[in-house]
């Protein structure tokens, strides 16, 4: 049996191993996201309202209690943003 550390590690790799499968899939779901997190990026709660509005728009599930795979999809998202805001 592995350590609890092992075990939360598998987690986060099997969730995002669905969501990356999704995205392969639906390669819509990729840009979709990044244009529901440029439209709140700028809001007090940006986090919660694009977890929120990409669960509605696309096949992507993020609940209300995130995950830590649900949180590092989100810190890339506004990485992506930064990182294309840093282009211009």
């Amino acid at each position: 049996m592995g350590t609890p550390n092992e075990s939360r590690q598998a987690r986060v790799i099997n969730e995002l191993r669905v969501f990356i499968k999704k995205v392969l899939s639906d390669p819509t779901i990729a840009v979709k996201s990044v244009d529901i997190a440029r439209k709140f990026r700028s809001e007090a709660d940006s986090d919660e309202l694009i977890a929120r509005e990409i669960s509605s728009n696309t096949t992507i599930r993020i609940p209300e209690k995130w995950s830590e795979a649900d949180r590092m999809f989100l810190d890339i998202i506004h990485e992506v943003l930064d990182d294309e805001e840093a282009l211009y």
